[in-house]
């Protein structure tokens, strides 16, 4: 038993022929890959849908997807429209919605009101009362000094 030395670059040359048709074959699936790339983007471009910044990989039968956008419905087609492809088994789902804030609605105040009673009217909560005075002010310096004909601003509120 020991360590043998040999002349690195010497003697059968099979390891060789087995290195180059390995590295071809590795740029074959390389360019294969690259390829099916540029299907995927294709086809989500011909959605025609709201995507910033999107990146699509493919490590076998696996496709990574990401960007922004700000619509789950976009999302969920890109993640259909990539998945229903034949030899795909999984999307690795990395986009990214983004929910812009939902706009507040106006309420004028009626005789009798007050903003428990709008709260509860609104939110289902009489105690988020305080929402809609912080979302008021400093037009309203106080909860309970609100007035029949007053315009009030009635925040959404995000769960």
């Amino acid at each position: 038993m020991g360590l043998f030395s040999f002349f690195k670059r010497a003697g059968s040359k099979a390891l060789v022929n087995e290195e180059k048709k390995a590295a071809e074959s590795s740029l074959a699936r390389e360019i294969a890959e690259k390829a099916k790339i540029s299907v995927f983007h294709s086809m989500v471009k011909a959605m025609d849908l709201n995507i910033e910044d999107l990146h699509i990989d493919l490590d076998d039968d696996v496709v990574v997807v990401s960007g922004t956008t700000d619509s789950h419905d976009t999302r969920e087609k890109i993640v259909l429209t990539l998945g229903n492809v034949d030899g795909i088994a999984t999307v690795d789902d990395r986009i990214n919605v983004v929910v812009p804030p939902p706009s507040s609605q106006f309420y004028t105040v009626q005789k009798g009101d007050s903003l428990s009673k709008i709260a509860k009217e609104f939110y289902g909560d009489p105690m988020k009362y305080k929402e809609i005075f912080e979302a008021n002010q400093p037009m309203l310096d106080h909860p309970d000094k609100i007035y029949a004909g007053q315009n009030l601003r009635i925040p959404n509120l995000i769960s």
